[in-house]
């Protein structure tokens, strides 16, 4: 967690470009990680220098060799283009030096144009005009301690959290906390293949390479696993270039060089992918509704065979199944509507996960999980593509509290349910005694194909009423009476003490 201070720092920058007029959340964010990741070049490259000096050995690294077609002003900018020299620079030439320099050069990355950084930088613009404003924001930059990673993912983190706004198709961002619980619940290998075909910021993308790093970091001393790390196992898809412009530098700050970060329509028909991914980490757009004739005609007709469904939270559920390889296992969030809904659309996509694959857990969130941008009720469903069924009995677990208060203010709280969720979905022999009055508990497939394939936790939990017994009405009335009896003889003696005053 960042402290107080960091936020009021961040603050401050936030204002800093809020009064110069840069009102959109969104752009501020992206001026912001231009920035962020400028500062992070630079600190990966003195790394590397130490160490190869270390070493004794040479290193060529993106700023050693200036490229053949520089212009004559950005040779002279080229050695105030690394940020140990350009936050000292005046005001006026600093902000010559991002323009003409620096920028273009972060939107090839030293000529890499094939980068998802690169391929969606072309057409991004910097957009802190004034000078002074800059220099202002390199400076509390500056003055931040990022050295650590988990601290810079956290400042990364409180400036998405800016962003206060739902986009126009449902989508909103997802806390954190949340993302973390998912992945260690998932728990990837060094061997996954991991997609979020509505990435937005890359949060889950991210979450999954830190845990990788922090479980299983000797997968960097096998060159083909690295490789696949850095190149093949991160997959994303959004429709919003901003967005992915957001997400692949989010992808790179925490040292994912290649990320297969895509502009698409996870959901068309140009999204030919099927039987790739080993796992599906994803909070698609909730209760948003997009165009019939363009959606994959095999994602519809999972869902209902004589007409197309339009609901994203539906379309989505039938593209992961799609997309994952059999074995290959998912944990998606979707809104209760999904669970309990009685449409023919909405009993065939959970019969389609019951039936013919298997479905390991419905978590149950409370409403207040995703303000102040929504108020939904939601759940999460982990499962597994086998495409012969499979599913025995699946574990429910009621969420009371996620350690946040459940109002618009989302303040810190003691109660938490994550860690037990963890535990418990880790080690699911424990749970097999558990009592339906109880927050976890499983339930028989057999029970749940009798109840139309509802997946509502509350249609299986049992509610444990306590028996309280209250006075007759006449007693209470002669206890009031007493009462009242007693308050006039107060009153007479307080007014008798204000007499002889």
């Amino acid at each position: 967690m960042i402290t107080g201070e960091i936020k009021n720092k961040i603050d401050g920058i936030w204002t800093t470009l809020w009064t110069e007029g840069n009102t959109n959340p969104l752009t501020n964010i992206e001026q912001l990680t231009y920035l962020l990741f400028i500062k992070g070049l630079d600190e990966s490259e003195l790394r590397k220098e130490k160490d190869a000096a270390f070493l004794g050995l040479k290193h060529t690294g993106i700023f050693s060799e200036m490229p053949a077609d520089l212009t004559d002003i950005q040779i002279e900018h080229w050695p105030k283009m690394r940020w140990t020299q350009f936050k000292q620079l005046p005001a006026e030439e600093m902000h010559q030096v991002m323009i003409t320099t620096i920028f273009p050069f972060i939107k090839t990355l030293g000529g890499k144009e094939n980068s998802a950084f690169s391929k969606y930088m072309k057409d991004a613009s910097f957009m802190i005009n004034k000078p002074a404003t800059l220099q202002k924001v390199v400076t509390a930059l500056d003055s931040i301690p990022m050295e650590d990673r988990d601290t810079q993912g956290d400042i990364y983190e409180y400036l998405l959290s800016k962003l206060q706004t739902s986009g126009t198709n449902g989508q909103f961002r997802t806390p954190r906390h949340i993302i973390n619980m998912i992945v260690e619940l998932m728990k990837p290998t060094p061997e996954d293949t991991i997609i979020d075909p509505a990435m937005g910021s890359a949060g889950f993308l991210v979450s999954a390479s830190e845990y990788l790093r922090k479980n299983h970091s000797d997968l960097f001393l096998v060159e083909g696993l690295k490789e696949h790390f850095h190149k093949n196992m991160f997959y994303g898809n959004d429709m919003d270039t901003t967005m992915l412009r957001i997400g692949a530098m989010n992808m790179m700050l925490h040292g994912v060089d290649g990320p297969n970060i895509e502009y698409r329509d996870s959901i068309s028909e140009d999204n030919k992918d099927k039987d790739k991914y080993t796992m599906v980490l994803a909070n698609p757009p909730f209760k948003g509704s997009v165009d019939k004739d363009s959606v994959a005609n095999d994602l519809s007709y999972v869902m209902s065979k004589n007409s197309k469904s339009a609901k994203t939270e539906l379309l989505f559920l039938a593209l992961i199944l799609r997309t994952l390889k059999p074995g290959g296992r998912a944990a998606v969030i979707v809104p209760d509507g999904v669970l309990f809904g009685s449409s023919n659309a909405h009993k065939a996509i959970r019969k389609e996960i019951i039936d013919n694959n298997k479905l390991e857990a419905i978590i149950s969130m409370p409403s207040g999980v995703f303000k102040p941008y929504a108020g939904v009720s939601t759940g999460i469903m982990v499962f597994t593509k086998t495409g012969t069924g499979g599913t025995d009995k699946v574990w429910f677990y009621d969420m009371k509290a996620d350690g946040f208060s459940l109002n618009d203010h989302r303040t810190p709280i003691e109660e938490n349910d994550i860690p037990e969720i963890i535990a418990r979905f880790g080690n699911l022999q424990g749970e097999a005694e558990r009592k339906r009055t109880e927050q976890s508990f499983f339930v028989p497939v057999d029970e749940i194909r009798e109840q139309g394939y509802e997946l509502s936790i509350n249609k299986y939990s049992d509610v444990e009423y306590e028996n309280v017994e209250y006075e007759e009405p006449s007693i209470l009335i002669e206890k009031i009476e007493k009462l009242e009896v007693e308050i006039n003889n107060e009153i007479k003696e307080l007014k008798s003490l204000i007499g002889r005053g």
